[in-house]
């Protein structure tokens, strides 16, 4: 990382206060800063570290007032929004060195069929497999471990990580990013009960993601029956999710993790979902919604923009006027509970 706290400055729309360009070298926490990093402050929790720390620069919101003098050299700059900044700038310089241009590179224990079609610049590292008549798109970066099977698309400056795998005929879309152990197209869980026990139903449908998706460590996305399984553009999703075969997920949701969705449920754009929650099959989520942690959605959610909570989930604030109305009638059952128990001792004397 080759820049100056004035490139920074300009980069993100900020305003460096009166201080002249320093080099900065690279990232850190803000607790752990050192004399050339960046680093930044989102959350107000961590307001003592500012007065502490010895980074070259600090991300600050455009509306935050200092309460204590800063170590000597560390300088703000202000920005909108310093997560969101950070965040911009991890991407802009972060991974400088894997962004530049490379010569294709195939490990000699990598096992690519004949009829793959590699485009320049990939990666395709030890123990990696490519089967008959796939595609891996330029720059795209096969960490150890990763196969793709047979008939497969991959885009353009993808990275599968470690052991990642993308079976047979499902598509990956441009600058996505599978990291360790995630599971693409997988047989859906489809079997039909018979007198003699459960029949397997044949998943003969693929799965596809948009550009930019993120799938965490361990999540797996199920191929669709017949169809396809789809997230959007830009969706991200956490470590140890279940996709279920023939879900659909709009553009930009994300979702935490261990959560659970079942088959043929349509998940809308710009959803937010909170971890373990399970989310039942064939039903709608609409556009906007936000789910709060370990909610359980037995039905369609109709309304745009909602903050779900609960099992069953409802509005938030329904929710929560049920549970204050719960504690109120426990603290009555205890306290009419206590009074019987009075009662009976003095009836006993």
């Amino acid at each position: 990382m080759e820049v100056t706290t004035l490139d920074v400055a300009h980069l993100l729309d900020g305003l460096l206060e009166d201080a002249p360009a320093q080099k900065l070298s690279g990232f850190a926490g803000i607790e752990d800063a050192a004399k050339g990093d960046l680093t930044f402050l989102a959350n107000p929790n961590y307001e003592a570290h500012l007065y502490t720390t010895h980074a070259t620069a600090v991300l600050v919101s455009k509306d935050f007032h200092p309460t204590a003098p800063l170590q000597a050299g560390t300088h703000l700059i202000r920005v909108d929004d310093p997560y969101a900044a950070m965040a911009k700038l991890m991407q802009a310089y972060g991974n400088q060195e894997a962004a530049m241009p490379r010569e294709t590179h195939i490990h000699p224990s990598a096992v690519v069929a004949e009829t793959a079609h590699i485009a320049g610049g990939v990666h395709i590292g030890a123990l990696c497999t490519v089967g008959e008549n796939s595609h891996i798109g330029e720059g795209t970066r096969m960490l150890a471990g990763s196969m793709v099977g047979e008939g497969c698309h991959i885009g353009k400056a993808v990275t599968l990580g470690m052991r990642s795998v993308v079976a047979d005929k499902c598509t990956i879309g441009d600058h996505c990013t599978l990291q360790i152990g995630a599971i693409i197209g997988a047989d859906g869980f489809g079997f039909a009960p018979t007198e003699d026990g459960y029949e397997k139903i044949p998943q003969l449908g693929t799965v596809t993601l948009g550009p930019g998706c993120e799938i965490g460590a361990g999540t797996t996305i199920d191929r669709a029956t017949l169809g396809e399984t789809v997230l959007g553009e830009g969706v991200k999703l956490d470590n140890l999710i279940q996709v279920a075969h023939n879900v659909r997920i709009g553009d930009h949701t994300v979702i935490a993790a261990q959560t659970g969705i079942a088959g043929s449920t349509v998940i809308g754009a710009h959803c937010m979902i909170g971890g373990q929650v399970g989310i039942n099959g064939h039903i709608q989520i609409a556009d906007g919604t936000k789910i709060a942690a370990k909610s359980g959605i037995t039905a369609s959610i109709k309304v745009t923009g909602q903050v779900m909570q609960g099992n069953p989930a409802q509005p938030i604030k329904q929710h929560q006027r049920m549970q204050l109305a719960l504690r109120k009638l426990a603290k009555e059952f205890t306290r009419n509970s206590q009074g019987a128990g009075a009662n009976t001792a003095t009836s006993k004397a």
